[in-house]
C-alpha cells in the first residue's frame, strides 16, 4: 500500500511517499512544491495543483491524507491555506485517490507521542521511524508525519472492521 502525505502551504506545500508493508513503514520519497509569489493567487494554486498531481503520477499513490486547516489569528492567512488544501484536495480527486483528513495535534500525537510536539520533535521522530528517509525540508517532514498517522490510523480501522465482521 503506497501513502501520500500532504502538508498544504501557499508558499510551499510538502509531500511525502510511504509504503505500507504489513507493519513496516519504508520511506519512497519527499519533497516540496513551491508556488511563485509574483504570480496571482490563481496561478499559485494552479502550481501547486500541477505540483502535487506530478508526484501522484510520478508516485502512484493508493490512498493520500492531508491535514487539517487549523484556524490562524490572522483569518487572511487561514484563507489562503484553505485555498492551497483545495488545489492540493482536487489533484488528489481528480486522480482518484481517497483522501483522508488528519488534525495537527492527532498527526503530532500518532508521530511523537503528544499533540504540542515542536516541529524539531516531529522530525526527529520521522528519522527514527523512517532511517533511510532524506528529508527534503520541514515541510516535507511534516508531509512524511501525515503519511505516518495515516498509516496507524487506516490499520486500526481495517482492524477492528475485521473483529466486527468475526463477532457476527
Amino acid at each position: 500500500m503506497r501513502l501520500l502525505g500532504l502538508d498544504p502551504g501557499l508558499r510551499i506545500t510538502g509531500w511525502g511517499v510511504l509504503e505500507q508493508r504489513d507493519n513496516r513503514l519504508v520511506w519512497v520519497a519527499d519533497g516540496v512544491v513551491t508556488s511563485d509569489e509574483t504570480l496571482s493567487l490563481a496561478e499559485r494554486l494552479a502550481q501547486l495543483n500541477r505540483g502535487i498531481a506530478e508526484v501522484i503520477a510520478r508516485f502512484s499513490p493508493n490512498e493520500a491524507a492531508v491535514e487539517e486547516t487549523f484556524v490562524n489569528r490572522n483569518p487572511a492567512s487561514t484563507l489562503k491555506l484553505s485555498q492551497a488544501r483545495g488545489a492540493v484536495l482536487t489533484a488528489a480527486g481528480l486522480a482518484g485517490i481517497p483522501v483522508s483528513e488528519y488534525a495537527p495535534s492527532l498527526v503530532k500525537k500518532s508521530v511523537v507521542g503528544g499533540g504540542q510536539a515542536a516541529k524539531q520533535q516531529v522530525g526527529m521522530m520521522i528519522r527514527q521511524l523512517l532511517p533511510a528517509c532524506e528529508i527534503a525540508t520541514e515541510d516535507a517532514a511534516d508531509a512524511l508525519a501525515v503519511a505516518i498517522c495515516h498509516a496507524h490510523h487506516r490499520g486500526h480501522a481495517a482492524m477492528m472492521l475485521k473483529l466486527a465482521g468475526a463477532r457476527r
